[in-house]
């Protein structure tokens, strides 16, 4: 297995994230040596900044948290992500167009941002919003997602809730392991959302994930630590 820290996107998409927390996350982010910052897109350029030459990489999420935004608009902060530093792009599928049996439409969606994020040597991840789907529509938006281009699919926002509207919808194994034997080798999965607890991130690591996005990459990484020692 690589190491531990290669695998976290270290996250914060809070709304009321000021310039001083994506900072701090950047700090963390080089001190721990994680894949990459995720960030919203109007902190790309910061975090660009702050990052450049450590070798962590800058994510951008587009359409979030909802992915109800016309193509062109998604496309649009696609492009302009990439223009300010974004190494990878986190999109959120149109969830509706999924649920309704629209497929093309959904697919011609990623395909817009897939043509510009290849254009800009960016990595594309479809975010799939798994606990909103049956796994029948998660098997379908994860061939979807391969079929336009997309280089990863990941389950959740981690603003979504389950049918009942109170439970939380992040990252399961089960999801993780469906995505897995639905996509090709050549398409990675990433799990969000919920991510708290080593033994959650093993057990994702284990179930197919190539890659976490957590916002509490650090507290993993401290009780990795010393579960070493």
């Amino acid at each position: 297995m690589q190491p531990l820290n290669t695998y976290f996107d270290h996250t914060l998409l809070k709304p009321d994230a000021v310039r001083a927390d994506i900072e701090k996350l950047c700090e963390q982010a080089k001190q721990y040596h994680f894949y990459s910052v995720c960030v919203n897109s109007c902190h790309v350029r910061l975090a660009d900044r702050i990052l450049e030459g450590t070798g962590v990489k800058v994510t951008s999420v587009v359409g979030f948290p909802l992915g109800a935004m016309e193509t062109s608009a998604k496309a649009y902060e696609t492009d302009i992500a990439c223009e300010n530093g974004a190494d990878e792009i986190d999109m959120v599928i149109n969830i509706g167009a999924v649920k309704e049996g629209r497929f093309d439409f959904a697919e011609d969606d990623i395909a817009a941002v897939v043509s510009i994020c290849h254009d800009h040597n960016a990595v594309l991840k479809v975010i799939i919003e798994t606990c909103l789907l049956t796994d029948e529509e998660i098997i379908k938006a994860c061939e979807i997602a391969e079929a336009a281009g997309a280089d990863f699919v990941k389950t959740s926002t981690g603003f979504a809730k389950k049918a009942d509207g109170i439970s939380p919808g992040g990252a399961s194994v089960h999801a993780v392991k469906l995505m897995r034997a639905t996509v090709s080798e050549s398409v990675k999965i990433k799990a969000s959302g919920g991510i708290h607890t080593l033994a959650q991130a093993n057990a994702l690591i284990e179930a197919g994930a190539d890659r976490l996005g957590c916002s509490a990459s650090v507290d993993i990484m401290e009780e990795y630590l010393r579960y070493l020692t």
